[in-house]
């Protein structure tokens, strides 16, 4: 008879301790899995899943303005539902929620629906039974949460990212504080929706990290939907108004909004799980520091995802999972390849990107050639938009392969990804150039974009 009572103990059900379990469970693994929210962690329940289906709603505001120029005629003014988008929204992640839960016990993992902690390398606590479990393997995969940053005098009156998608009441003034994805993109679903946005950041430009053509392309995009972009200006304290709050902020001004989104970061989700009583090291922000294959310093102790502040995912953290289970207990040791990971910015035009930026390439190639263009799409002539594209491709100028590709636009995120195929190939330019294209489309740029517009050499600098 076995010393532990399960062999694998995952703690927290978002995606990637869900496939941990499931892919464990599938080698022969008895597995248990506890969560203390939801099931279906972050990127189902208040994250990429219910944002994506606001950015769809935020989109048909576009539509409707533009169906005009294609020969349809609107009978009535389109009028906006926040509640009925709250309801769908609730209604398709419980049901996502449900799959993620049913398909764990079809794999035979045993479910708790409460909260967990660590008591050593081997022991974990159900807190609301009190019931100890053994484990050969404990899995830490509890994600991060929203930073409430900066710390101001009545930054209580704020909200994160986990509540805006259930208010009460749609705010017709909203403030944004942030320049990162979180940031920009609530920034453009709210503009479309109908809110009055302002975004507050203390850098020069959104999207810190991010190709620098791209983060320009971005800023005029926001502007051009009316979003009021605060260069450098934060917070520096909130009141509670009559109606609304009432902000003070950094330049001295002040600005009456109807709700304050702060969306400045989030951290690893690592406070009281008694990690540091099981002798499990952390960084200075709580983060479990593992090693190339999620193990951390206590060889029982693994984790993956977000709350590993590596390269924070949902399909990172997937993979992360799925590897692990498979090292535990299918007998294969594979690490995660974290080269070339596509990346979506869900704004409207949206970001598409994968591999090097160009100051990446710069610093790290002696020779970097630059093809970019922008471009009005087809949709635009008719219904009079302002919108663009930009596509950047970055190749190394020595051996013509492929570094990096940029995109602003339509479908941006549907084109990263099966750009990320080629790229993980070592595709050159000259096979982008070999590629027939696929006509009309925006998309085709990328195989007839031939004409280099930079070329950077370590020598001019």
């Amino acid at each position: 008879m076995s010393e532990f009572e399960t062999d694998l103990f995952v703690i927290g059900a978002g995606s990637g301790g869900v496939r941990a379990a499931r892919i464990s469970a599938g080698h022969g693994a008895k597995v248990m899995i506890a969560e203390e929210f939801r099931i279906g962690g972050t990127c189902v329940i208040r994250g990429c899943v219910p944002k994506k289906l606001y950015v769809y709603a935020s989109r048909f505001a576009d539509d409707f303005v533009d169906a005009q120029a294609f020969g349809w005629r609107l009978a009535h003014k389109p009028e906006f539902d926040w509640p009925k988008l709250v309801a769908a929204k609730e209604g398709e992640i419980s049901r996502l929620s449900r799959i993620y839960e049913a398909n764990l016990l079809k794999a035979g993992v045993d479910v708790f629906q409460e909260r967990a902690e660590i008591l050593g390398p081997h022991k974990v606590r159900l807190m609301q039974s009190g019931r100890v479990v053994s484990a050969r393997h404990i899995l830490v995969a509890t994600g991060a949460a929203p930073q409430m940053l900066p710390a101001i005098p009545g930054v209580e009156h704020a909200i994160s990212s986990n509540e805006i998608f259930d208010l009460p009441e749609f705010p017709k003034r909203l403030a944004v504080v942030g320049g990162g994805y979180i940031a920009v993109e609530f920034a453009s679903i709210f503009a479309r929706l109908g809110a009055h946005v302002t975004l507050l950041f203390r850098a020069d430009n959104v999207l810190r990290g991010f190709d620098e053509t791209l983060r320009r392309g971005l800023r005029d995009a926001l502007a051009e939907a009316e979003v009021d972009q605060r260069f450098g200006v934060l917070p520096t304290s909130i009141m509670k108004a009559e109606h609304g709050f009432e902000l003070t902020l950094s330049d001295h001004s002040s600005l009456h909004v109807d709700q304050i989104l702060i969306a400045t970061g989030r951290a690893p989700h690592t406070r009281g799980l008694g990690l540091e009583k099981a002798g499990v090291e952390m960084d200075g922000i709580g983060a479990i520091k593992v090693d190339a294959r999620n193990t951390s310093n206590v060889p029982s102790i693994h984790a993956v995802g977000d709350v590993t502040n590596r390269v924070n995912l949902t399909p990172v953290a997937i993979r992360e999972g799925h590897l692990l289970a498979d090292r535990l207990f299918g007998g294969a040791d594979r690490e995660v390849d974290y080269d070339l990971i596509p990346t979506a910015v869900f704004t409207t035009p949206e970001i598409g990107t994968v591999g090097m930026t160009e100051a990446e390439a710069r610093q790290t190639h002696d020779c970097v050639d630059i093809y970019q263009t922008c471009f009005r799409p087809m949709k635009a002539t008719l219904s009079g938009g302002g919108e663009k594209v930009i596509i950047k491709i970055v190749v190394c100028g020595d051996s013509d392969k492929v570094l990096g590709v940029h995109i602003l636009g339509e479908g941006a995120g549907e084109m990263a990804q099966l750009l990320a195929i080629s790229l993980r190939m070592g595709a050159t330019k000259s096979d982008f150039d070999a590629t027939m294209a696929l006509h009309p489309s925006a998309a085709e740029e990328l195989v007839t974009l031939r004409t280099r517009t930079a070329r950077h050499t370590r020598d001019e600098e």
